[in-house]
């Protein structure tokens, strides 16, 4: 099991630059495994927003070992080429660390910025966002004709270090197949339940039934995958060390292999959360 945290990009002292990069150095010291990121522009959680590809790269200089990414990118509110550009080059800042977390958007942050295309569209546009990047970080010289994105004879070097890609792992929300099925196809799931607010968290049962689904999607080998990353996103006591640690062996049963600790003002600012992100993850027997 590898436990990570993910902290908003928005929204009061979380949207602090140089708060949140000193606390994911902190967050490497204590032995957690990943820091990730919201993708927020600016909607319903607030005016205060900071870019968090820069943020990453702030994150990435204070840091030597976490994985890093966003949890999740809204594939289609960004070109392609201009996201496979930003995440090879975060990858080569933070020596392979690099995960991107992807996922269809929506909502007022595309219709207050009259964003192109509708929720009936952006699964689609999405998988075409998906394949170009897997294609531009390959290194080799491509055109692309899709119903919504086209390249034409176009190389990206330098390589990501990650081969043959960077890490990418689906959010989507259970029970909705569609984006399991999606998630099927890449390198791991972040699934979100239905109705779950955001300190809630979906059960070993509802993350059993999402897992089994998604395997049902895949060749033998990809079920078997171990380098596959069935994610959690959790909410752990904090003070009950016992009880934190009885808690994730019961997703681990279930095949969760990353807990990602959700943290955001619903809990409390970035500065109030410090000390229980110097705390660490849980330690497992």
């Amino acid at each position: 099991m590898k436990f990570g945290l993910a902290i908003p990009n928005c929204h009061g002292d979380f949207s602090d630059i140089h708060l949140v990069a000193e606390v994911a150095h902190e967050a490497e010291e204590a032995g957690w495994d990943g820091f990730f990121l919201w993708d927020h522009i600016g909607d319903k959680w607030g005016d205060e927003v900071s870019d968090p590809w820069i943020m990453l790269a702030a994150i990435a200089m204070r840091t030597q070992r976490v994985n890093l990414g966003t949890m999740v990118t809204p594939m289609t509110r960004r070109r392609p080429w201009k996201l496979a550009r930003e995440i090879a080059t975060l990858d080569h800042l933070s020596n392979g660390r690099m995960i991107l977390g992807a996922g269809s958007g929506g909502g007022i942050e595309y219709t207050n910025y009259h964003e192109p295309g509708d929720v009936k569209t952006y699964g689609e546009r999405m998988d075409e966002a998906l394949e170009l990047l897997s294609s531009l970080w390959s290194g080799e010289r491509i055109s692309y004709e899709g119903q919504y994105y086209q390249i034409e004879n176009v190389r990206h070097l330098p390589r990501p270090i990650q081969q043959p890609r960077i890490p990418i792992w689906i959010g989507g929300v259970w029970p909705n197949k569609k984006p399991m099925r999606r998630a099927a196809r890449w390198d791991g799931v972040c699934p979100i339940g239905k109705g779950v607010g955001m300190t809630e968290q979906m059960t070993p049962g509802q993350v059993q039934a999402c897992f089994d689904y998604i395997r049902s999607q895949q060749s033998p080998e990809q079920a078997n995958n171990q380098d596959y990353a069935r994610v959690q996103w959790g909410i752990l006591d904090g003070k009950d060390h016992g009880y934190d640690a009885a808690l994730v062996s019961a997703y681990a049963e279930v095949g969760v292999n990353w807990w990602i600790e959700n943290l955001s003002w619903e809990r409390g600012t970035l500065q109030e959360l410090r000390s229980y992100i110097r705390q660490g993850p849980p330690q497992l027997a």
